[in-house]
């Protein structure tokens, strides 16, 4: 008897570890289906053919449209099958991504099944299409990939773009993954504008958001707030309510005047203080003043949406306000009314990595915001002083401020880095946003768009800006004792087979302006060993800008050392990989 049982337990045991085996397998098999289709993917970035058709689209962007409808057909859907989709669709410069996570977690706790599309990723691809708040897997992400993929292949055309580009693919791709995975309703960030943005072949949302305005993607856009709220208001349907925030009031008109040709209802969202009561205030699950008007526009957005479907448990109605005048025409404005418990929960458990993100690591303390505009750049800046100052202060008083930056496209790297000299930093530490050197290392990240070359002449440029601006500061800064007025070369670093950035001799440099080829050299010499999630920076091959040896000795020996990265949310992505590694699993 006691035979037979061991006999038995050893051959469940033999099933069990070659069970393990195949399961191993099956994960090496879709590991590597995955990096094939994201391989893939990344040749959509620089398609040949797709370049033509921009060229062919630029001067009629409502071709722009009309071929993604032709692409959506091609890969086995039609415009009206997005109608089933329950669309919340949002624009917006500034914080559109987070209006989108704030209405994404209220609505999931009405025990909704969600779909969330966003841009960009931070550490990996399959972030942008989300199911009840989480990244599809990667063997969804393989699945859908490849079915859209060889359905477009089977259909190519010889006379047109046979493939759509990288954005218009993976937005073809989570309509496939919404509609086949049945969500209830799906939260669609627009790319870029919103007039001919490709996600704007939603014919029918349930309601679309507009969040704050700016200045960005100005060779797209416009270099005018008029005409970028023009593009934004692009995305208004005939009768389906539209809300925004408090806007300038030339672009608010245009938001109106926008709504009204094309017979939508646009309201006013009132201030997040107009849904509290007295005493109580919204804790929200993102930090800084202004995620206070995206969590009024998300509350607006989600009980619309809500409403709109027969749910009773909406929240009581506060005071409805009288319609505004703006240049002798109304603006409707939205009543306030009193968030469900459901609701409250949602806004306090948002989550949004790269926005107003803390890291504590030991001593050094990792600020992320993904800010890349002048008044996203100012609400950041006040974000970090003041979280700098709800830290706990070392006893001895040391402490170091650095600022890791990088700005990229056609945006104004003066403008932004002016904004932050009020940090008062004792260093700024300029490098792509490429994580390693190696980039084939990690196919989520790869951007054949640009060369290392060309990063690195940015990041130059950047660092002789700072420079420039230390200058007009006066010399306050006790970093610059001489001005560092010219670049470096990049050099072979011996028995390294890495990039330094090498100052041009003989001047004597003493500046806080460094530059490293990559993250993973910038991060170690910040952290110096002291961040558990970091290498200790190689004792040979030291950066040779006389700045990093003293620099050096300070963030070894400093009590607290706090980090502000910002300039760009592919920045922040390759910073998250580096000093999250789970992200990247």
């Amino acid at each position: 008897m006691v035979a037979r049982v061991l006999r038995v337990l050893r051959g469940t045991l033999r099933a069990a570890a070659a069970g393990r085996r195949f399961s191993t397998r099956l994960a090496r098999a879709s590991a590597m289906d995955y990096q094939d289709a994201i391989r893939t993917l990344n040749t959509l970035q620089t398609n040949a053919s797709y370049l033509e058709q921009v060229k062919r689209e630029r001067s009629d962007p409502q071709a722009q449209l009309e071929a993604m409808r032709g692409f959506l057909e091609r890969s086995g859907l039609k415009v009206e099958d997005l109608d089933q989709l329950n669309i919340i669709h949002v624009t917006g410069t500034k914080g559109k991504g987070s209006v989108c996570a704030f209405t994404e977690r209220i609505l999931r706790n009405y025990g909704l099944k969600t779909g969330f599309y966003s841009s960009p990723h931070l550490v990996q691809v399959r972030e942008r299409i989300r199911i009840n708040g989480q990244p599809i897997s990667k063997e969804l992400f393989s699945k859908y990939f490849w079915l859209v993929y060889n359905r477009l292949e089977k259909t190519k055309d010889p006379v047109r773009a046979s493939m759509p580009a990288y954005f218009r693919f993976l937005t073809i791709m989570a309509f496939h993954v919404f509609l086949q995975e049945k969500v209830d309703l799906a939260v669609v960030e627009v790319g870029i504008g919103g007039a001919y943005d490709c996600t704007n072949i939603i014919r029918a949302p349930v309601v679309c958001g507009v969040s704050s305005l700016g200045i960005d993607h100005t060779s797209i856009l416009g270099d005018t707030m008029e005409k970028i709220a023009w593009q934004k208001g692009g995305i208004f349907k005939p009768g389906v309510p539209a809300f925004t925030v408090a806007q300038p009031e030339r672009p608010l008109e245009v938001l109106r005047d926008r709504a009204l040709e094309r017979e939508c209802p646009l309201y006013l969202c009132p201030e997040l203080d107009a849904f509290e009561g007295d005493p109580e205030t919204l804790e929200l699950g993102l930090a800084g003043a202004h995620q206070r008007s995206n969590a009024a526009l998300a509350l607006q957005l989600a009980r619309t949406w809500l409403q709109r479907h027969g749910c009773q448990d909406l929240g009581e109605l506060k005071e409805v306000l009288p319609s505004a005048e703006l240049a002798g025409r109304p603006v409707l404005l939205a009543p306030a009314f009193r968030p469900t418990d459901a609701m409250i929960q949602g806004l306090r458990d948002t989550e949004w990595l790269g926005r107003t993100q803390v890291l504590p690591h030991g001593p050094v303390t990792w600020y992320l915001d993904g800010a890349h505009t002048t008044s996203s750049i100012q609400a950041c800046v006040r974000w970090f002083r003041q979280a700098v100052l709800n830290q706990d202060k070392p006893h001895d008083g040391s402490e170091v401020r650095v600022l890791l930056f990088n700005a990229t496209g056609d945006r104004d790297t003066a403008a932004l880095l002016k904004l932050l000299l009020p940090c008062h930093f004792d260093y700024a530490v300029f490098c792509p946003n490429f994580t390693d050197l190696s980039m084939a290392i990690n196919v989520d990240q790869q951007n054949f768009n640009v060369t290392l070359e060309n990063a690195l002449t940015r990041c130059l440029e950047n660092q002789r800006m700072w420079t420039q601006l230390l200058e007009e500061k006066g010399g306050q800064d006790p970093w610059l004792p001489v001005p560092l007025r010219a670049g470096g070369l990049l050099q072979p670093a011996p028995a390294r087979g890495t990039l330094l950035l090498v100052p041009p001799a003989p001047r004597p440099l003493n500046s806080p302006a460094l530059v490293f080829p990559c993250l993973a050299q910038a991060l170690r010499w910040v952290a110096q060993g002291r961040d558990p999630h970091l290498a200790a920076p190689a004792a040979t091959g030291a950066h040779p800008h006389p700045a990093a040896s003293s620099g050096a000795v300070l963030l070894r020996e400093a009590a607290a050392i706090h980090v502000l990265v910002t300039g760009s949310l592919h920045l922040v992505g390759g910073v998250l990989r580096l000093l999250d590694p789970a992200l990247s699993q």
